[in-house]
């Protein structure tokens, strides 16, 4: 029997689930072999759960393997099929969270709250570290417009242009947007690096940044992708701009060319999340991984959370591609430097 379903580590792990899955191997090991003595008999078509069951017991292992604490939600956009574990528990979100505070910006702009076309000015104080590239590249005094800020806070992840927005939007703004739309876990407490901005001070000292949960985070991936966000013309603008994310060490590390993924990363020291859709001939499929207290703190492409995204976005493309293609019609950042989850320490070069 696989050692990694029976000896899970002390890591959050589900033990009753993964003895459970264990079971369902060894019985499906002694069932291989008895009917490799009998006579072959005609192929039959899987029972109703049997997919799903076949998803958990590929999915497992990963998750029980992982030194830290993990919550996954994965389901077909169009057949439904699904998996959960530990989706409804409240995690640290990174930059994760981001992704709504998009959404929100388009939802103010549709609602002539705010103007995207607007021209904004860098200036020096706008400047935080981290990921991205305003405040290494560009110059006090650049102008560029507010639909620019937020496409570089989606591709980049860029920490200053992720101020600019919430500046734009205001902080509270993209909570009390994501809780009207039945997303109420899901939040981002302050500026990036700007702690004494927190609007949400408690919840800015459990989880950092943001807050979310896997469940309400492929919910929004879903309603993405049936254009329920604001207007059918911002689902596909805000669906390129996650098209273009360039963090390449999660989701996309391990898919096959061709294959499209819009999503959006986070990455602290000790957290690396990700959640978007993956879209192919037999998809979409919408996924988020996160993980939070994390043994690996490297920050390198092969940190333990990285390759964890990676191997389940793999695992999840390789057990739908097995089935009949389905119709589906819609419309790919590394962070850079070392940081706790407020964004506090001092970004590496």
């Amino acid at each position: 029997m696989p050692a990694l379903l029976t000896s899970c580590p002390t890591n959050h792990c589900d033990q009753t689930r993964a003895r459970r899955i264990a079971a369902r191997v060894f019985f499906s090991l002694v069932l291989g072999l008895s009917i490799g003595t009998v006579r072959s008999s005609p192929a039959r078509e899987p029972e109703p759960n049997q997919s799903a069951s076949t998803l958990e017991l590929r999915l497992m292992p990963l998750i029980c393997a992982h030194k830290g604490k993990v919550a996954v939600a994965a389901k077909h956009l169009v057949t439904g099929e699904s998996f959960v574990y530990h989706a409804t528990e409240v995690m640290p979100t990174a930059s994760l969270i981001k992704f709504p505070v998009m959404i929100e910006a388009y939802r103010q702009a549709a609602a002539k709250q705010i103007d995207l076309d607007r021209v904004i000015v860098l200036r020096k104080q706008d400047k935080v570290p981290g990921s991205g590239v305003l405040t290494y590249h560009f110059t006090d005094g650049s102008t560029f417009k507010l639909r620019d800020a937020v496409r570089l806070m989606i591709v980049f992840s860029d920490n200053t242009a992720t101020n600019l927005v919430l500046d734009a939007v205001g902080i509270g703004a993209t909570a009390a947007t994501m809780n009207k739309l039945g997303y109420a876990n899901t939040k981002i407490h302050s500026k990036v690096f700007r702690r004494d901005t927190t609007v949400f001070p408690e919840r800015s000292k459990q989880f950092g940044l943001g807050s979310t949960t896997a469940d309400e985070m492929i919910r929004l991936c879903q309603a993405l992708y049936r254009k329920e966000l604001v207007s059918a013309v911002a689902c596909d603008e805000m669906t390129d701009h996650l098209r273009a994310c360039d963090d390449k060490d999660k989701f996309p590390r391990f898919l096959p060319p061709g294959v499209k993924v819009a999503f959006k990363t986070g990455s602290l020291d000790d957290t690396r999340n990700a959640a978007g859709i993956i879209e192919w001939s037999k998809g979409p499929v919408a996924l988020c991984v996160l993980s939070c207290e994390n043994e690996d703190k490297r920050w390198v492409a092969d940190n333990a959370g990285n390759r964890l995204c990676a191997e389940i976005a793999r695992t999840v493309y390789d057990h739908f591609d097995q089935t009949k293609p389905v119709s589906a019609d819609i419309g790919s950042t590394n962070e850079r430097g070392g940081r706790a989850r407020d964004g506090s320490a001092s970004p590496t070069p």
